[in-house]
């Protein structure tokens, strides 16, 4: 079952935490990472953001259809081009009219998880600075987030929820019964982000970029693709947290340079 995070006006955001992981599987659940994705139903169309692999599909596109047919899926939204994020295009595209919005630096890469030909005129590249993206009444908004981690990087705004699809960033390395639960305090949570943050995140100058940018938007939820979505004051707390965390370039130096024995 998916967690609802927003459900107003016919405006909802569900999660989904454990696609999967069936009954009966439990003994390969450590096989693969948990991963979150994220359906935008705004009336009788919508939105998936981070689709997931092919362990995602089946159930993900049965839960699509309780709220509108295939046919009225716009778009789907991808923060980068790691498998766990659209492993499962080919499946999609062959279902689904939606077009396919992610960054331009990964375009020509993306064909490559689907037969040829598939992706043809669907791929809409987002440029680097960001864009609107019209979903039914309103628009999800692209943001930077550029090396966090990958080359180009975005991730996705709601303006009506107030929630901030975070990719990677603010990601907790927990099991999908943990990610469906909010936090509201970001210290029970750091044990499971530190070690991940300091080594997927480039450098502490993008992590501050990227909280000047942010500190003045509303917002509610931040939802990462991976673990426990953060609300409240957690938000702000994991802002001032990464404003201050070293990681990936600032901690490497010579030692970590060197032809093995």
């Amino acid at each position: 079952m998916p967690v609802t995070l927003y459900d107003r006006d016919g405006h909802r955001c569900l999660m989904f935490t454990d696609l999967g992981h069936a009954p009966g599987q439990e003994q390969h659940a450590d096989e693969a990472v948990q991963s979150n994705q994220f359906l935008i139903v705004d009336q009788d169309t919508g939105a998936i953001i981070d689709p997931g692999g092919n362990l995602a599909y089946s159930e993900l596109y049965l839960a699509m259809t309780r709220h509108f047919p295939p046919q009225r899926l716009s778009a789907l939204l991808a923060s980068h081009a790691d498998p766990d994020i659209i492993a499962s295009l080919d499946r999609w595209t062959t279902s689904t009219q939606a077009k396919i919005y992610v960054s331009t630096v990964w375009e020509r890469f993306v064909p490559h998880f689907c037969k040829p030909g598939k992706t043809a005129g669907r791929i809409v590249g987002i440029p680097d600075a960001g864009m609107r993206i019209r979903i039914g009444r309103s628009d999800l908004i692209a943001l930077p987030a550029h090396f966090l981690h990958a080359e180009g990087n975005f991730q996705f705004y709601d303006p009506v929820s107030q929630i901030l699809f975070s990719g990677d960033l603010g990601v907790s390395l927990v099991g999908g019964q943990v990610a469906r639960q909010p936090v509201d305090s970001l210290s029970p949570l750091l044990p499971a982000m530190e070690r991940f943050h300091r080594r997927y995140m480039v450098s502490n100058k993008v992590l501050r970029l990227w909280a000047d940018m942010v500190q003045g938007l509303p917002i509610r939820m931040m939802v990462p693709q991976h673990g426990a979505p953060l609300m409240g004051p957690a938000v702000g707390e994991f802002i001032a947290w990464a404003r201050e965390f070293k990681c990936g370039i600032d901690l490497m130096n010579a030692a970590d340079y060197r032809i093995p024995a």
